[in-house]
């Protein structure tokens, strides 16, 4: 059962990750600027169902890791804090991606989803990504530890299911004007840093 408790805090935490831009969202703008409304939502789902896989995938095996060995839960907590702040810190450092490199080739649509789900299931930064964030909104005293990272994954996965979604129907909508404001994403790298070491510290500190 979730800690009811921590669940909005979860909730707020997704919303603000899925809310700025990253690879996959500038790959999601990029293909329905490129093919459409039908494009950009096929890459949608496609993201998100690898998405999904590593979802499960960590619910299990952080499930048997924390069941085998009990004192690993305050060990994978606080190296996934650390590693949210690394991503952080990361994406302060770098360059903001410019939406006009994220251009794809023209796609069938079956191919698109095809390519998208093994570009997400092959990316080991999203299986990390699910190992650091998920362990910490969980509360092992509830029992059923990977039920608890197994709602979280899909809780997390349908609201980017929305969210990415937004953004294929207004890139599509919106078309090449997006490309002409370059200025929109130049901030991206601040905004998304400073989310990650906000998230890391709270979750070391919590």
């Amino acid at each position: 059962m979730l800690n009811f408790e921590r669940l909005p805090f979860f909730v707020l935490a997704s919303i603000v990750l899925l809310l700025t831009p990253g690879p996959a969202v500038l790959y999601i703008i990029a293909r329905s600027l490129d093919q459409g409304r039908a494009a950009g939502l096929v890459s949608v789902l496609s993201v998100e169902v690898g998405n999904f896989f590593h979802a499960v995938a960590a619910a299990l095996g952080l499930s048997a890791l924390l069941f085998s060995f009990p004192v690993a839960f305050n060990v994978i907590k606080y190296l996934g804090a650390a590693y949210l702040v690394y991503l952080g810190v990361r994406k302060l450092l770098g360059n903001s991606a410019a939406l006009t490199e994220a251009h794809v080739q023209p796609q069938s649509l079956r191919r698109i989803f095809s390519q998208g789900v093994t570009v997400a299931v092959l990316n080991p930064k999203t299986a990390l990504f699910f190992i650091a964030f998920l362990p910490q909104f969980v509360d092992r005293a509830r029992g059923q530890v990977a039920l608890q990272l197994l709602s979280l994954g899909c809780l997390f996965v349908l609201m980017a299911v929305i969210s990415d979604g937004m953004y294929a129907l207004l890139a599509s909508s919106a078309g090449h004007w997006l490309k002409s404001h370059q200025n929109i994403w130049s901030v991206e790298r601040y905004v998304v840093g400073f989310i990650y070491i906000g998230l890391g510290i709270t979750a070391a500190l919590a």
